[in-house]
């Protein structure tokens, strides 16, 4: 009885000393609206005295509890009153039931990392504590993704930002929610001590520990607390998962039953059973749904599924009341690993619909008829449960296009699939949805409204969607605090759902890789300071970046070059000229938009061979963070009619989807010359496809993405006019013989490896070199380097030789050898320029026939004029060249 009356005490003490929490409260399910909201927290108080409830649960507060089953039912129902208890017949106003736009975004949280990785307990800034009316104790109530709660104790910490809430990683992921995300915490004062509980653990987390054991040295001590330690009550839900350490080792465990209700406090009165077989996770796993919030970087393309599939299903009187029967269809496709078959499950989660899934090996048999009467089936089945989603995957293999099948069986399993969807009736509450990578090679009938209404194309994701999926699929890892997400999603170009999820993966192991020294694989138990070490650092993921590529241009030849501005010497103009025309409208796109401006498209390097036009092309691509497609000319052209321009086709649309992405077309001249240059057989008409093809395919890239094509060639007199017209390759840039600093740079660049003598001077080498190309400079460090390993050799010779007609031991090899300067004086008297003085007044003239405002095409016409279209440049018999293209 005292304990009764104590209790009821401190319910009214809370009643009138905290007024803004009574009057802040909401109404609980079940209760009826007529009554006011002080009078549903002053009936709540009072059921508390009697049901034995938290009020609130504070391990440190005794007095403000009831301990379940420490009080007799009779003493409590013999209790007096509370003493305030307004008229039940006053109704509550309208405007109370409903949460504020202001209410919702009190209660709204930043998640951020736990410095205590225990999922009992969540801590808030104290003054956000009292804001919300919560104390230190309280129990509390967390919402999370697609209607999943959690339950935790209550601490305060003002380290925490106010803004803000910590909470353990297993906690997260029981809310499937990340960091940076956001929750709800909610006040929670009808949660009943627990009668019974039911843990289970998982069999792979078990590491040789039997059950019993488990439980008495690690469940119990965790719920009951420690011997002389006040218990800590911990609030727990079924289907939870609790993460226990033992020693060294991390047992996780599920919550499989709570008595007498789904969420129960753990009081010492609780009974924990641990009875029955650990459970098995993938089983686990499999059984676990997924929602729209395990899905990242798409919401645009999951708000239009939803609109069409979840709300005909939920309502589908507000299709019929329009007048308008609900869809039919829905045909997902994007490259593989964007998450077209996740979406699928999700939606099928996400409405409670029954879900049949169709793959085309399991429709198709060797008996005539029955891989029809397979797809009947499969659509009676779902009729019967409707409302049902019937999911086709890959159905590019089950439906082809009929007049580019062979197979009569495919062709009738078409026509099927066809009636089928055709007979599928308004009310029947039945979607098909379906799935490809490849949408043209699908039967074109299939494709028209009444049959699949939309098509939704999932892209790979952009800077912001893999931010967004980066942070869904780090939820449950360990990750450093110098981990940044967002830096990761920067440099992961190209990636889609699965490649990140890929990059994660090995930084994981990577992180471990790093620890195998200090592994004892033998051992049984590994040491819990190991254990603690094992987190994901920054290196972890550069390493784990460099190891992965994105899958949909696994098949290109793509990279993202390391050269750098600093690695080309001197032209100053010219990097400018690339950084305004590529840099730019990567990194500052919102400019362009501000002027109303399109960026350029693409750019044209000419100028004589070996100059670095490659080089300058990986340049601009790493500088802007893209990715970068190498094509030589050649590589397109094929001998089957159409397939050139298919290979132009596949390559912008790879490009497009890795975007920003920098083509670069070496050699431009050999796939784009002048088109009607006549020739026999249709060799030109192929080429005219083909740069057909290119000129539309650069016509098309300004609309979409960040795509931009480099061309370099040094023959552009013998190019197509058309491909050099503003809106296409309209920035001519002209790359000369390298001057004096680049001469000296690609020299030092040539030799950072090389061990050099001291009386070797590379900035005299750079004045001798005066009119060579890069190339040329490149090819007198290798003939350099060979003279001295020559001289090496012959000295390891002599000495071995030596030493054996003295009958001595052989020398052991000379690794001291460097490269001196009678080695670069012997390379020079056979060194050549690659570039003639004429040739080099043919390129001079054609620029400056350019900025001197004259044409493209009578530039080009003079530049012809004076050489074959044959002889490129370094074509002449350089045997008999003049005494003035050698060096002396």
């Amino acid at each position: 009885m005292l304990l009764a009356h104590l209790a009821l005490g401190a319910a009214n003490r809370m009643a009138t000393s905290r007024p803004a929490v009574v009057d802040r409260a909401r109404p609980h399910e079940g209760q009826s609206a007529l009554f006011s909201r002080q009078e549903r927290a002053s009936e709540r108080l009072h059921a508390h005295a009697i049901a034995g409830l938290a009020v609130p649960l504070n391990p440190a507060a005794p007095a403000r509890r009831l301990r379940g089953g420490s009080v007799p039912v009779a003493a409590t129902v013999d209790a007096p009153p509370p003493a305030r208890r307004p008229a039940r017949e006053r109704p509550v106003e309208q405007p109370a039931a409903v949460s504020t736009p202001k209410q919702v975004l009190k209660h709204q949280l930043v998640i951020e990392e736990a410095r205590e990785q225990d999922s009992s307990v969540a801590t808030v800034h104290p003054d956000k504590a009292a804001q919300l009316g919560l104390m230190a104790g309280d129990v509390v109530r967390l919402k999370g993704a697609r209607d999943r709660e959690a339950y935790a104790t209550l601490a305060e910490s003002a380290d925490v930002p106010e803004g803000s809430i910590q909470l353990a990683a297993v906690t997260r992921a029981n809310l499937k929610l990340g960091l940076t995300e956001t929750t709800k915490l909610y006040r929670c004062d009808d949660v009943k001590h627990g009668t019974r509980i039911t843990i289970l653990p998982f069999s792979d987390a078990l590491g040789g520990l039997e059950s019993e054991e488990l439980l008495e040295k690690v469940v119990k001590p965790y719920f009951y607390g420690e011997t002389n330690k006040a218990a800590p009550y911990r609030p727990v839900r079924e289907g939870d998962i609790i993460r226990l350490r033992h020693g060294a080792q991390l047992v996780e465990l599920k919550i499989v039953e709570s008595e007498p209700a789904r969420r129960c406090v753990v009081a010492p009165a609780t009974e924990i059973d641990m009875e029955g077989e650990p459970l098995d996770r993938k089983e686990e796993e499999e059984e676990e749904e997924v929602g729209y919030d395990d899905i990242g970087g798409c919401d645009k393309q999951l708000a239009k599924i939803r609109e069409l599939v979840e709300l005909p299903m939920r309502h589908p009187k507000v299709f019929t009341s329009v007048g308008v029967r609900p869809p039919r269809g829905v045909l997902i496709y994007g490259p593989p690993g964007c998450g077209k078959t996740m979406i699928a499950r999700a939606v099928a989660a996400e409405t409670g619909a029954f879900c049949f899934t169709i793959n085309g090996p399991e429709v198709m048999s060797k008996m005539a008829g029955e891989s029809e009467q397979n797809l009947r089936r499969a659509f009676e089945e779902a009729e019967k449960n409707a409302p049902a989603i019937i999911f086709i995957d890959e159905i590019d293999a089950l439906a082809p296009r009929r007049d580019k099948t062979q197979g009569e069986v495919e062709r009738r399993i078409v026509s099927q699939l066809l009636t089928l969807m055709d007979g599928l009736g308004p009310r029947s509450q039945v979607v098909v949805m379906a799935a490809t990578n490849r949408p043209n090679a699908i039967e074109p009938a299939l494709r028209r409204f009444g049959r699949f209404d939309l098509e939704i194309n999932i892209p790979v994701p952009d800077e912001k969607g893999r931010l967004d999926i980066l942070l869904k699929k780090t939820r449950s890892m360990r990750l450093s605090p110098d981990v940044d997400l967002e830096v990761v999603a920067q440099e992961t170009q190209g990636y889609c759902g699965a490649d990140l999820a890929q990059t994660t993966f090995e930084a994981a192991m990577l992180c471990v890789r790093d620890k195998m020294e200090q592994i004892d694989l033998e051992a049984e138990k590994q040491p819990s300071a190991l254990l603690d070490s094992l987190k994901v650092e920054p290196d972890h993921m550069r390493r784990a970046l460099s190891m992965t590529n994105p899958s949909t241009l696994r098949e290109t030849a793509i990279e993202v070059p390391n050269v750098k501005w600093e690695d080309i010497g001197g032209l100053e103009d010219v990097k400018r000229e690339l950084r305004e025309t590529v840099q730019y409208p990567v990194q500052y796109a919102d400019k362009f938009q501000f002027f109303g401006m399109d960026a350029s498209k693409g750019v044209l390097f000419y100028g004589p061979p070996g100059c670095g036009k490659t080089l300058l092309a990986k340049a601009i691509a790493n500088e802007c963070n893209a990715n970068f497609i190498s094509v030589k000319g050649p590589e397109l052209l094929t001998m089957w009619f159409g397939e050139s321009e298919a290979n132009v086709r596949d390559l912008f649309d790879k490009a497009r989807q890795a975007s920003p992405c920098v083509i670069f077309f070496d050699e431009m001249d050999s796939i784009a010359k002048a088109r009607g240059g006549g020739g026999g057989g249709g060799a030109s008409e192929a080429g005219d496809r083909v740069i057909n093809q290119i000129l539309t395919e650069i016509d098309g890239v300004g609309a979409r993405k960040s795509v931009f094509v480099i061309g370099a060639t040094n023959r552009p007199d013998i190019l197509d006019g058309a491909i050099m017209r503003p809106g296409r390759l309209d920035q001519l840039i002209y790359i000369p013989l390298p001057d004096y600093d680049s001469r000296l740079s690609i020299f030092k660049a040539n030799l950072r490896k090389s061990p050099l003598s001291e009386d070797l001077d590379l900035e005299s080498l750079a004045n001798q070199t005066d009119g060579f190309s890069g190339a040329d400079i490149t090819e007198v460090c290798q003939r350099a380097c060979k003279l001295a390993i020559r001289e090496e050799i012959a000295d390891q010779e002599a000495a071995e030789s030596a030493a054996i007609a003295a009958g001595k031991e052989l020398p052991e090899p000379k690794t001291d050898g460097k490269l001196c300067k009678k080695h670069f004086d012997l390379a020079m008297t056979t060194a050549r320029k690659s570039v003639s003085k004429t040739e080099l007044a043919r390129y001079l003239r054609f620029k400056k026939e350019l900025s001197g405002g004259g044409s493209l095409k009578s530039a080009t016409q003079n530049m012809a004029k004076e050489d074959s279209p044959a002889d490129g440049a370094g074509s002449k018999d350089t045997s008999k060249a003049e005494d003035s293209d050698l060096y002396d």
